[in-house]
């Protein structure tokens, strides 16, 4: 359709698609008689159903693609409205909004319209041929899905049981906003790389020692929320599965992929030899 190759119509379009699913998951929170976060798990899942519905009308995998920002501040806000306001849920809401509309910022930056699909999804299609739909509910929209929702848990707890505010958790809500300003860094010294269409690897900035200094600012910023988390409701030491979910997800698949994208230039392998995955730093040569 035409009117796909409209970036325009694309964003027009993609509000639609998110405010059917948002509705979908409030109205299904509303009617299960279930603890809260039992509640919001199946709601985001049907959520995430609708949006790939959508993305197979569409045709294409990236309707999902604003979800992983999106969700975690729908969920937020509406958790906030109904928490007591105290520095302990007041923080997690400012840390994952910042996060959260950076992120979204970013995805809308980045976006070309619907005619454009995430290269990741059309190498999958590729490679899994006629099991592609299932890697495509699976793998690209509900696992992901599963990971945020298990980062963002540690917030929703400490709204609904708003918990008292100690030092430690400032600690770790001011290492969330680092790891935002890290992945902000990181996202804009890659766009004026690509601006300037010089080719080969970007070497400046984060990127001068790291491939990935903006897998790092993300891991890191879901640490943070659920170490503070910890330091307030020390009893809910589970929370911390979605931020271990989110570092496995990044070291196992979004590397490995990046990497392997990467791979296709000439010279990867003495590029690889001379950075390291995350930490933007000098790394001695042996």
């Amino acid at each position: 359709m035409k009117f796909l190759q409209s970036r325009a119509w694309s964003y027009v379009i993609l509000f639609f698609v998110y405010l059917v699913a948002g509705a979908a998951g409030i109205l299904c929170y509303l009617a299960l008689p279930l603890p809260f976060w039992a509640s919001l798990f199946i709601a985001d899942v049907l959520s995430t159903v609708a949006v790939f519905l959508f993305s197979l009308i569409f045709r294409n995998a990236s309707v999902y693609d604003p979800y992983w920002s999106v969700q975690p501040i729908v969920i937020v806000i509406a958790y906030f409205l109904f928490a007591e306001h105290t520095a302990a849920t007041i923080l997690p809401l400012i840390v994952i909004l910042i996060w959260g509309l950076r992120l979204t910022a970013n995805w809308a930056y980045t976006f070309h319209g619907l005619e454009h699909q995430d290269w990741r999804y059309t190498m999958l299609k590729e490679k899994t041929g006629k099991w592609y739909f299932f890697i495509n509910l699976i793998g690209i929209h509900l696992v992901p899905t599963l990971v945020v929702y298990g980062c963002v848990l540690p917030a929703v707890f400490t709204m609904v049981e708003a918990p008292a505010f100690n030092a430690g958790s400032a600690v770790f809500f001011a290492v969330s906003l680092l790891a935002v300003l890290l992945q902000g860094s990181a996202d804009v010294q890659m766009h004026i790389f690509r601006r300037a269409k010089t080719g080969g690897f970007i070497r400046a900035g984060l990127w001068k020692y790291a491939r990935h200094p903006n897998y790092l600012g993300e891991i890191v910023m879901w640490w943070g929320v659920g170490l503070a988390a910890l330091c307030l409701m020390p009893e809910r030491w589970y929370l911390l599965a979605g931020a271990l979910a989110n570092t496995l997800l990044f070291c196992f698949v979004s590397v490995p992929l990046a990497d392997g994208h990467q791979a296709r230039k000439e010279g990867f392998e003495a590029y690889k030899k001379n950075t390291r995955i995350f930490l933007p730093i000098y790394k001695r040569q042996k």
